[in-house]
């Protein structure tokens, strides 16, 4: 079978203006507590796509972190090439693929740091390791090879111990939503696009969208 004959018919659900909240986010508090219920792989996975300051996209996977009517939240090293890309232009887009719920959720906003009190709070509730690995790790940077890293590790522990310290260029960002797309797929491809819209006074509007 070649790749172009891949396909799946979309079956399990339905999707319609009289099924959603008045809030997106209450929509898709709902939608994520179905996705963890149905025991989705890294329901809280999401694909996270930057342009940095020459126009050119990229994309990677993180972990959400919360989520309430302020918008998305992650955290990351601020020196990351996401990091950079977000300095340069902080918009960004999000997108949740829960494929056994055959459903995406499609973000798009502004980005917004988090506070270092809250900052400092989430860094303190990681595990020991991810605190020391944080310290030991300049991300996106390039390193001669696995042992050279092992040793940078080493060194924040034999430094800090089990109390290393929130670094100055580790923190979170929250993207703030100017739109967010519910897609339910369908069957022969007639998927069921429901998209909210922040509007000029901030309420939202809801419409469908063709497939």
């Amino acid at each position: 079978m070649s790749i172009a004959d891949l396909r799946k018919d979309y079956q399990q659900a339905s999707l319609s203006e009289a099924d959603v909240a008045n809030n997106p986010f209450q929509q898709f508090g709902t939608w994520f507590e179905q996705a963890l219920k149905a025991d989705v792989a890294e329901a809280n996975a999401m694909s996270l796509a930057t342009v940095n300051a020459d126009g050119r996209p990229t994309s990677r996977i993180v972990l959400i972190k919360e989520f309430d009517d302020r918008g998305f939240s992650w955290f990351t090293n601020y020196d990351s090439a996401k990091g950079h890309d977000l300095e340069k232009n902080p918009f960004a887009a999000l997108l949740f693929f829960w494929t056994a719920l055959e459903r995406q959720v499609r973000i798009e906003g502004k980005i917004e740091k988090i506070s270092d009190e809250e900052n400092d709070r989430y860094f303190q509730s990681r595990p020991l390791g991810s605190r020391q690995s944080a310290n030991a790790s300049q991300q996106s940077q390039p390193i001669a090879d696995r042992h050279a890293l092992e040793q940078q590790l080493a060194a924040v522990v034999a430094e800090f111990g089990e109390q290393p310290p929130r670094p100055a260029h580790w923190g979170g960002y929250r993207l703030v939503p100017e739109k967010i797309e519910f897609w339910q797929g369908r069957s022969s491809r007639l998927h069921d696009r429901i998209v909210y819209t922040r509007n000029a006074d901030q309420q939202w509007s809801i419409s469908r969208l063709q497939p």
